[in-house]
């Protein structure tokens, strides 16, 4: 197992560094210049010539590059944020919290409906129960994150007013007030992800339960008089989930692209609306910084999902 770990850190860690290089190669390419939204017109040429060398703006590239990986690696340093003029990890550590509400109560709730769904599914496979799930699934893959945000933000926003329709919380509460603010503002964008990221759910441990519902040692569990209800979640679910953590993980990367734009529309001040604003103001630190964040959430994630398939599966643990 510590061999595993060590691997897989290592994969991590180069995954990381060619998502870091990919990243400051891809935004130095983009249209437009920071510089419009840093330097003032009234300035003089040496105080426009000191400002962009404070940045590293007056390097080339490669020389942009290096410094950013010396400064990252040693010394955890993001930059400063070529707008606010802070650091960027005091921006980043400002919004990450909202983000990780918004995706963790959205992956829990997917879960705890999305797999019972699935094995209902596959258990009542041919029949009614079967075709409303597959339709409601397949309305959730082809629907437009925008365009749903948009619909439900239409109707429960300005139609009938039931929530709010943007921000995170009210200012000025505290305690429960405080907290029922937060559940309020989160609604309608968990509720958006979730119905986008349901159907994954569903139609792989649909898919799983029905390969896993027709194994040898299912019948054998039924001939010696098990309640049904033991054989199919004591031992067809468990076996049934190994394809579905293997999803959950893969999704992650998923969930954070959908997260973007559900805070965008939602004026949801997490790391995907920081995201939309530094791309249209050209804040390369911060951009950086936010990709940088999300890479190493995605591939830790990705960890942990190969720890919980190695505890679901003997087999590969024996291995």
């Amino acid at each position: 197992m510590k061999r595993y770990l060590l691997f897989r850190s290592i994969r991590a860690i180069v995954t990381v560094f060619i998502a870091v290089t990919v990243t400051f190669l891809i935004l130095r390419v983009m249209p437009g210049d920071p510089t419009t939204a840093m330097l003032d017109s009234r300035m003089s040429e040496e105080a426009q010539q000191k400002l962009l060398s404070d940045f590293g703006l007056d390097k080339n590239l490669f020389a942009q590059y290096f410094i950013y990986l010396k400064q990252l690696f040693f010394n955890f340093d993001l930059g400063i944020s070529f707008v606010h003029r802070e650091p960027v990890l005091n921006i980043i550590m400002a919004r990450l919290p909202w983000t990780l509400v918004l995706m963790g109560t959205a992956v829990v709730i997917t879960t705890l409906i999305g797999i019972p769904l699935g094995v209902t599914a596959a258990y009542r496979k041919g029949k009614f129960i079967d075709h409303v799930i597959n339709a409601l699934a397949i309305f959730g893959i082809a629907v437009f994150i925008p365009w749903l945000s948009v619909v439900l933000l239409y109707f429960f926003g300005y139609k009938i007013p039931l929530f709010p329709i943007g921000g995170a919380v009210d200012r000025e509460l505290q305690g429960w007030s405080y907290i029922w603010s937060v559940t309020h503002h989160l609604i309608l964008p968990v509720l958006t992800l979730t119905i986008i990221h349901l159907a994954n759910y569903v139609l792989y441990m649909r898919a799983s339960m029905i390969d896993v519902l027709g194994e040898d040692y299912i019948r054998t569990a039924r001939a010696k008089g098990l309640r049904e209800r033991t054989v199919v979640w004591r031992h067809a679910v468990r076996n049934a989930l190994l394809a579905t953590v293997t999803m959950m993980g893969l999704q992650i990367g998923t969930i954070v692209g959908g997260a973007i734009l559900t805070e965008t529309v939602f004026a949801y001040p997490g790391l995907g609306r920081l995201i939309y604003e530094s791309v249209q103001q050209h804040d390369y630190a911060v951009l950086q910084g936010t990709f940088l964040i999300l890479a190493v959430t995605v591939v830790v994630v990705n960890i942990i999902t190969d720890i919980v398939y190695i505890y679901l599966d003997p087999k590969i643990k024996a291995s």
